[in-house]
């Protein structure tokens, strides 16, 4: 290269690095910025349109509730030297105060959300993008799935129309809108790092629905209920989790599929709970030591390693060892794919498997059915399944008691609570060690544990007292049986 070349060169950097543009080098001979040295444009899709029309459908939420703190009434001044117990304690509540952010999905008002947001909320806040602010009732939530519906009376409110997820791309732009750190009316973008992304490993006994669209679009604290919106302006994902180690945001986003989150939010709509298909049996995905039990001969699929005692997927005719490759035509690549497509179904519903068995392709028609192995539709009972009523308690009557917080069992009759030999005038203090002050609490300690998929762990732990001893006592009630009549 000629010395006059050299000072070519070292001019177009100069140009190049003003204008925010990064240098291509092809070989050693010529310099190609990309795009023409007038423009300052860098060849990414607009955005400007997606995040002036999604914003506005974007709500801030502000949840209020109390937490349990336990304080000790005095210290023995033996064991403040050598060590023990630290003597008798109180408990008392905290109020605690958490945000959010949340979608508008219908004019009218039902805005859909992360569970973790509202979770254990006792009053919940809306605020909107022109900073009107309503008071917000909870519809329904699904810890599996971490999606929850929230109502705030309103009318003609801007929402964001769904898109496909099942369309994205890889590499795809894409916007997170919410309110990070507060900060409300925020939009941040970036693209489509991966699909079908699980985060953690099964937990026996839980529903966990882990499919999520994985992207490097910055999202922090407070964003968490809000939008994943295409270049379209489309709803395409409820931004759900961050990966970190400290926090905050460090390259890694997650967010629920519209795929998955729109079923659950309209199951909550009409049901009350979610309608959730299941296959009935255990699955893993593809590895070394799968791969030499069955001798199986794909890389990509989930793989039938067990049944459940009633099990649709074995009536069909899958065996242990089969690799499902496809439901209804949809490629499965891995467990959370296959979670993925079939909770997009109810129970009763047939769907064609396509399974790989030895090398051999084989479609099979599976009928789902729900946790309880049969087809039909489950229902919210709700508070109304405990055959009992409640009252909170005046403050004077707490103080009597020596209580903070507490609710009272004023009537019971046939239900789970006279099942579980659970009278009227029961001091109520913790459901699940949740505790309690209001009817309205224990209907939301009721809800949550009637969301648990396993039917053996719908248990309601039930810690009280009868005036005027005072003895605390324990009581298991099985929301999982139906009451005896």
């Amino acid at each position: 290269m000629t010395t006059k070349n050299c000072w070519k060169l070292a001019a177009a950097c100069a140009v190049a690095f003003t204008l925010g543009y990064r240098p291509i080098y092809a070989g050693n001979q010529h310099l190609s910025v990309g795009y023409a040295m007038t423009s300052v444009d860098l060849g990414g899709p607009d955005l400007t349109s997606a995040a002036e029309s999604s914003v506005h459908a974007v709500v801030h939420i502000k949840v209020e509730g109390t937490q349990e703190v336990t304080q000790s009434q005095f210290m023995d001044p033996f064991e403040f030297f050598f060590g023990g117990s630290e003597g008798p304690q109180r408990r008392q509540m905290r109020p605690v105060v958490g945000y959010g952010s949340g979608v508008i999905i219908s004019p009218d008002g039902y805005i859909v959300t992360n569970n973790h947001v509202i979770d254990n909320a006792n009053k919940i806040t809306v605020t909107l993008n022109d900073n009107r602010t309503f008071s917000a009732k909870l519809i329904g939530a699904d810890p599996g799935s971490d999606i929850a519906l929230i109502k705030i009376d309103a009318k003609n409110l801007p929402t964001i129309p769904f898109g496909d997820s099942d369309k994205l791309k890889l590499g795809e732009w894409v916007l997170a809108v919410g309110n990070p750190f507060n900060l409300t009316s925020t939009v941040t973008a970036g693209i489509v790092s991966a699909k079908a992304r699980s985060t953690s490993s099964p937990k026996p006994g839980k529903m966990q629905v882990e499919s999520f669209i994985q992207t490097d679009a910055a999202v922090n604290p407070g964003n968490s209920g809000g939008a994943l919106v295409n270049s379209k302006g489309e709803l395409v994902g409820i931004n759900t989790m961050i990966f970190s180690q400290t926090g905050n945001y460090a390259g890694y986003s997650f967010a629920v599929p519209i795929s998955i989150a729109s079923k659950v939010v309209e199951d909550l709509k009409k049901y009350g709970t979610v309608q959730r298909a299941v296959m009935g049996i255990t699955i893993g995905d593809i590895n070394e030591d799968l791969t030499k039990k069955y001798d199986l001969k794909l890389h990509e699929g989930a793989v039938v390693t067990g049944f459940a005692d009633v099990s649709s997927a074995l009536a069909g005719g899958i065996k242990e060892g089969d690799v499902i490759t496809s439901i209804n035509g949809k490629d499965i690549k891995n467990i959370a794919s296959l979670q993925e497509q079939v909770n997009r179904y109810r129970p009763g519903d047939k769907i064609k498997v396509t399974v790989n068995r030895k090398g051999s392709t084989l479609v099979k028609n599976v009928i789902l059915k729900n946790l309880q192995g049969g087809t039909s539709f489950v229902k919210s009972q709700g508070i109304n399944e405990l055959g009992a009523s409640f009252e909170s308690i005046p403050d004077d009557i707490k103080m009597s008691y020596g209580i903070s917080f507490g609710v009272i069992v004023k009537s019971v009759t046939k239900g789970k609570f006279m099942d579980a030999n659970i009278k009227s005038g029961l001091v109520i203090l913790s459901l699940n060690d949740q505790p309690v002050s209001s009817p309205e609490d224990v209907s939301r300690v009721v809800n949550r544990v009637n969301s648990n998929s396993s039917k053996d762990e719908k248990n309601l732990i039930v810690k009280g007292f009868y005036p005027p001893n005072g003895n605390v006592k324990f009581f298991v009630v099985n929301l999982g049986d139906k009451p005896r009549r």
